[in-house]
C-alpha cells in the first residue's frame, strides 16, 4: 500500500449512511465501500441520512446563539484559559492554526465529559475531565444531546472504515472508549470589512475524523492539484474528513486533506465534532494494512499526545504555559501543520 495523495476532484460525494445503521449486511458493504473509496480519492464527503434529529440540532443551534449573544465580559467567565483541562469559550484571535494569521472567530469547546474520580482525571491526563458549562438554562442538557448523537455517528463511521479498509471487528473502534473528542460551537460575527478573508488557516484535523455541522457556506478543501475547492453548504448533511490520526493508521492510504474556512462575512456558525482515539492509544501504520515488505512511512505516535502537542502550538495561553515552563511538549512531538498536502505542496514551492 503506498502513500496516496487526492485526486484531482472538483466536487465533494454525497454518501448516504443509514445502511450502517441499520442490519443489512449486503448494504452496509456497498456503504462501506462507497466511504473508503471517497477517504482514499478525495478526504472529504458529505453524509446523509445520518439520523440526528432536526430538534436535536436546532436546539444546539439555538443554546449557541444564546451564548455568543452574552457580552464578552461574561463568556470570559468561562474562558479556556481558566481550565486545567482545555474547555470553555475561546475568544477571537486566541488561537491560530496558521501562525502567521490569527483567526477571525470564537469558540466554546467541550469534549467526552469524565468525572473528577475517573482514574484518568484523577491522573491528571491532559483533555480528560468535566466539561464547563455556562449557566444558561438547558445549555448543558442540549448540546451534550448533540454530542452524544453524533459520536454515535462517528462510531458507525468508524466501522464503516474498519469493514473498507478489510480489517478486524473493532481493530480501530477498539481503541475509541473514553477519547478527548472534542465539540466546537464556532461563531463568525459578522464583518463587513471581511472581504474574502481568512475565516480558519489552511490545516489538517489533528484526530482520526470530524464531523462538521455547518449552517452556511464558507468552507474549501484542497484537491491533489493544490487547487482549493469549494463545499457548498448542505442542510441534510454532515461533512466529513479525514484526519492525521486515520492518515497515519492506513499508511497514508486515507489522506488528511487540508482545509481552510473563507467567505466569512456574513455571521455564520459551525459545529465540528473531532473523533478522537483515546488518549494513550498507539497510532501506528497497522500491519494488517502493509504489503509484505512494506516500510511504514510513520513513527508511532500517541494519540492523546499528538492532539495536545499540537494543541499547545496552537492556542496562545498553552503557548505562554510553555513558554513559562508551566507546560512541556510530549516526546517526540511533530510541529503544527505538518501532516496533510498543505504542508507537502509548502515543501515543493
Amino acid at each position: 500500500m503506498t502513500t496516496r495523495q487526492p485526486t484531482a476532484f472538483e466536487s465533494i460525494p454525497a454518501i448516504d449512511i443509514a445502511p450502517l445503521l441499520g442490519r443489512d449486511t449486503a448494504a452496509q458493504a456497498a456503504t462501506a465501500e462507497e466511504l473508503g473509496r471517497a477517504a482514499r480519492d478525495v478526504g472529504f464527503f458529505y453524509v446523509v441520512n445520518h439520523g440526528i434529529a432536526d430538534a436535536t440540532q436546532q436546539a444546539l443551534f439555538d443554546q449557541a446563539k444564546r451564548f455568543f449573544d452574552l457580552p464578552l465580559e461574561r463568556k470570559m467567565d468561562y474562558y479556556i484559559g481558566k481550565s486545567n483541562n482545555h474547555r470553555g469559550y475561546v475568544p477571537a484571535g486566541e488561537e491560530a492554526p496558521d501562525p502567521s494569521k490569527a483567526d477571525a472567530k470564537e469558540a466554546f469547546d467541550l469534549s467526552f465529559e469524565l468525572a473528577d474520580d475517573h482514574p484518568e482525571v484523577k491522573a491528571g491526563t491532559p483533555m480528560i475531565g468535566a466539561n464547563v458549562w455556562p449557566d444558561l438554562e438547558g445549555f448543558a442538557d442540549d448540546v451534550y444531546a448533540y454530542y452524544r448523537d453524533v459520536f454515535d455517528v462517528g462510531r458507525a463511521l468508524m466501522r464503516g472504515f474498519e469493514q473498507a479498509l478489510g480489517l478486524q471487528t473493532d481493530a480501530l473502534l477498539g481503541m475509541v472508549n473514553e477519547p478527548p473528542s472534542q465539540l466546537r460551537l464556532i461563531h463568525y460575527p459578522f464583518d463587513p470589512d471581511a472581504t474574502d478573508a481568512q475565516g480558519i488557516g489552511a490545516h489538517t484535523d489533528y484526530e482520526c475524523f470530524t464531523l462538521l455541522r455547518p449552517t452556511a457556506p464558507g468552507l474549501e478543501v484542497m484537491n491533489g492539484a493544490g487547487e482549493w475547492i469549494d463545499v457548498p453548504y448542505r442542510e441534510d448533511a454532515l461533512v466529513v474528513n479525514i484526519g492525521d490520526m486515520l492518515e497515519i493508521w492506513t499508511n497514508g492510504a486515507f489522506v488528511a486533506t487540508s482545509h481552510r474556512v473563507r467567505k466569512v462575512k456574513e455571521e455564520r456558525y459551525s459545529f465540528p465534532l473531532f473523533f478522537a482515539a483515546d488518549y494513550h492509544a498507539e497510532v501506528a501504520p497497522l500491519p494488517a494494512l502493509l504489503d509484505d515488505g512494506e516500510t511504514p512511512h510513520y513513527e508511532p505516535l500517541s494519540a492523546g499526545d499528538h492532539l495536545w502537542a499540537q494543541t499547545i502550538q496552537t492556542f496562545n495561553y498553552l503557548k505562554k504555559r510553555l513558554a513559562n515552563g508551566e507546560i512541556e511538549l510530549p516526546k517526540g512531538a511533530r510541529g503544527a501543520g505538518t501532516l496533510g498536502q498543505h504542508a507537502r505542496h509548502k515543501d515543493e514551492a
